[in-house]
């Protein structure tokens, strides 16, 4: 079964690491560690980067499970057999949203997409070849990422940083 520490390790880097981000276009606005504030602005998190104590030592905690309870345990991240495909589903989700992702798993195994990764759909994955997977979904993100410049032109300047970071994960 998939470990939650080696993919939050890969998708911690991703994110840029534990910076503070305002990032002119991003939708999420304000980032800490990528938590978006406009997405989660009850994160307990904010309290520490508000008063400008981002060294505290229980923010990285608070990053650490916020993703996994807001992210891997929502993907069913620990009942996936491979580590790879379960990083690849994570770090897109985090990326993504978590409904994006699962119903891009979803498509790719064949199951109904309402985009929550339930008992089929992870008989499925698990049952699918690791490397036939991952290539599958690499594509099915590349052309969500597509849509989403075509609908939002201003969002085609991340393009190339999502391509880059969906190729990354194919290594």
């Amino acid at each position: 079964m998939a470990n939650f520490d080696p993919a939050f390790e890969i998708m911690i880097q991703n994110e840029g690491g534990y910076r503070l981000v305002n990032v002119h276009g991003d939708h999420g606005g304000q980032t800490y560690a990528g938590i978006a504030r406009n997405s989660h602005p009850n994160w307990a998190g904010w309290r520490y980067i508000d008063t400008g104590d981002m060294q505290h030592p229980e923010l990285s905690t608070l990053v650490r499970d916020f993703y996994k309870s807001q992210f891997w345990d929502k993907i069913a991240g620990e009942k996936i057999n491979s580590q790879k495909v379960a990083e690849a589903i994570f770090d897109f989700g985090v990326n993504a949203g978590v409904t994006t992702a699962a119903k891009l798993v979803q498509r790719v195994v064949g199951s109904a997409q309402d985009g929550s990764i339930g008992p089929i759909t992870i008989g499925k994955l698990n049952s699918m070849e690791e490397s036939q997977f991952i290539a599958r979904y690499a594509i099915a993100k590349i052309a969500r990422y597509a849509e989403i410049c075509n609908k939002d032109r201003s969002q085609s300047k991340f393009l190339l940083g999502w391509i880059n970071r969906t190729i990354k994960g194919l290594a």
